[in-house]
């Protein structure tokens, strides 16, 4: 799993920018995240950088309201 903790920590260290302490720190996350994880590499590879990253911000599409609509087709 070593290769996997590499991995991450070079990808995400060219998503964030990093001290040497604080890539230390993301190390030892990843490292207690894969710790007897078993099965894909690639797969725990992104978990790991989905925890890293933090919570995905909503990003749901959001309907018009009547005013915004209205706005549009007047163009007299």
């Amino acid at each position: 799993m070593e290769k996997v903790v590499e991995r991450v920590v070079r990808a995400y260290g060219m998503m964030v920018n990093l001290t040497s302490e604080e890539e230390g720190l993301v190390r030892q996350r990843v490292q207690e995240f894969v710790k007897g994880k078993a099965g894909d590499e690639n797969a725990i590879a992104v978990e790991a950088i989905k925890l890293l990253r933090g919570p995905k911000p909503s990003r749901k599409r959001r309907a018009r309201s009547a005013n915004d609509l209205s706005s549009i087709h007047t163009s007299d």
